[in-house]
């Protein structure tokens, strides 16, 4: 007689530290998944008492009593149903990152993660101890094996546990969105099948956490390696699979396979979640943006008028002498386009104010970069107070082609609380704006077709003070992301000192991008918590030839 094992997928949006609130969640959806689905385990994701990462909160005591209340509430509460929780465990000392099996008040399984990540914006081994055994327990007649995020990457915490008398594999996970991140993870845990023969039931959490985002897309992989199901991206849902016992090993049900996204698509909607949750979790009543008419701020206007509300975003344009009628009427036509609130709010006075104040200490000096930091330092005094009173989050519109560069003025344009597009290139600022006018078309066309400018200054051009995006993008994702030196990237077609000028602009402005607030990371190395070059450095791009 075939054994047969229904299993609910918790793919939810937890929130960090609300151990409170993920303890209520967690008791709700285990009731929803016994009544609604009749499921026998429901799982959910890493961490998931406490949220992940939940970073140095790890060493506070209070929040250890917290977390050991809760999972003791929700072992002897949960009835009816077997559940799967991930939680800090703390023992002899040490922190380990954990999970458990209960039904009924009873632990039908513990096991320790046992490969802890520690590289890009993973950090575990500053607060974790690895495991060292495999856990199994049998449930309906199958026998599951655990195995948590990090140990689905190398074989041996999964062979470990098809040793031990796995039949199946239930991953819980933490895995941040990054580009191609669901292909890849779906890649590795084909790899797994292949080699121990057992498929695997995988659940991700979703939702947004300060510059990480997670996507979801949990999956069902059956003993092939093919994929049976998976939950659409950044989205919560409960989502039912079901596996079998048969005399020839496990089967799986196919369910719904949501489709893997394009990469404009994907992105998108990685921003949006990011934004969404970053104003939700704090409790902002919404957000407000200076709307200047190019395109990086209608880009950042369309995410989070998708993200919060159209009611809850505020925007600004502030003209100065050297913006343009283009520049206003196209700012007007996306704020009228995407149904959102909008000001002028003309900065001539305040900087003709600072100027005047300034006379006697610029007296017999020239007019260079300092007035123009000026026009985007009024346009960032006139934000912030705007911010300030009505308590909406002001977001940021630079792009990581800027920040890499220094091309944005501290305590001006750089000025606020979240920056939607930080890690997004100007390159890809335009595919995503173009992406997002095949939806619904709101940001005017001759936006995405006018050669960008700051218009600080007559005439001004992007150009004039950057190599065209076509070249400096490149060249930037190859420093950046893939740390090739500088004879590499020449290599690759590109003029050596256009190449050593761009390197030496990203070094000397890393002072601003410690001061930049917070953004969504979308690439495989962000400027944030995945990057740590050093401020005061005495490295030197090499001038001569590299031998």
């Amino acid at each position: 007689m075939n054994e047969r094992l229904t299993l609910a997928l918790a793919q939810l949006d937890l929130i960090v530290g609300d151990i409170d609130g993920n303890r209520q969640r967690i008791l709700e959806t285990s009731a929803r998944a016994r009544d609604e689905l009749r499921a026998d385990l429901v799982v959910f994701p890493e961490l998931s008492v406490c949220g992940y990462p939940p970073e140095d909160l790890l060493f506070h005591s209070g929040f250890r009593r917290g977390v050991e209340t809760s999972v003791a509430e929700i072992r002897d509460a949960v009835r009816g149903i077997a559940v799967l929780i991930g939680f800090p465990e703390y023992e002899d000392g040490n922190i380990y990152n954990s999970c458990a099996v209960f039904r009924d008040g009873q632990t039908l399984a513990h096991y320790r993660k046992r490969l802890l990540p520690n590289y890009r914006v993973f950090d575990e081994e500053r607060y974790f101890t690895a495991g060292k055994r495999p856990a199994v327990f049998r449930l309906n007649g199958i026998c599951l094996g655990l195995n948590i995020c990090e140990d689905v990457w190398q074989p041996a915490p999964m062979a470990a546990a098809r040793a031990a008398g796995a039949e199946c594999i239930v991953a819980i996970n933490g895995s941040p969105y990054e580009l191609e991140a669901q292909a890849e993870r779906e890649q590795v845990v084909r790899d797994r099948v292949v080699e121990t023969g057992l498929p695997v039931a995988y659940v991700n959490t979703v939702g947004g956490q300060d510059e990480l985002v997670f996507d979801g897309g949990s999956f069902l992989m059956d003993a092939s390696g093919r994929t049976r199901f998976r939950a659409p991206p950044f989205e919560e849902g409960l989502h039912r699979i079901v596996i079998e016992g048969r005399p020839g090993g496990i089967a799986v049900e196919p369910g719904e396979i949501a489709d893997l996204q394009e990469t404009e698509a994907s992105v998108y909607g990685a921003l949006v979640t990011g934004t969404r949750d970053y104003v939700r979790k704090h409790g902002f009543p919404g957000v407000v943006i200076g709307l200047s008419g190019g395109v990086d701020s209608a880009l950042v206007c369309a995410v989070a008028r998708d993200a919060v509300g159209a009611e809850c975003v505020r925007t600004v344009m502030m003209p100065f002498r050297y913006t343009s009628t283009m520049s206003q009427e196209d700012a007007a036509e996306e704020a009228a386009n995407l149904g959102v609130d909008y000001e002028v709010i003309p900065i001539a006075p305040i900087y003709d104010a600072i100027v005047k104040q300034l006379e006697p200490v610029f007296a017999g000096r020239e007019a260079d970069a300092t007035e123009e930091n000026v026009q985007a330092r009024c346009r960032g005094l006139l934000l912030m107070a705007i911010s300030n009173k009505t308590g909406r989050m002001l977001l940021t519109t630079g792009n990581k082609s800027e920040m890499a560069v220094g091309y944005a003025t501290l305590y001006g344009d750089m000025a606020g609380g979240f920056a939607p597009i930080k890690d997004c290139s100007k390159s890809l600022v335009y595919r995503l704006a173009r992406y997002r006018n095949g939806i619904e078309p709101v940001i005017p066309e001759r936006v995405l077709t006018r050669e960008p400018t700051a218009e600080l200054r007559p005439g001004q051009k992007d150009s004039d003070s950057l190599p065209p995006y076509e070249v400096l993008d490149p060249i930037l994702e190859a420093f950046i992301e893939e740390d090739l030196s500088v004879e590499e990237i020449a290599g690759r077609g590109y003029d050596r000192d256009v190449v050593i000028r761009v390197l030496e602009m990203v070094k000397r402005n890393e002072y601003k991008r410690r001061q930049a607030p917070p953004g969504i990371r979308i690439s495989s190395r962000a400027f944030g918590r995945d990057w740590r070059y050093p401020i005061t450095s005495g490295y030197r791009f090499p001038q001569g030839r590299e031998r």
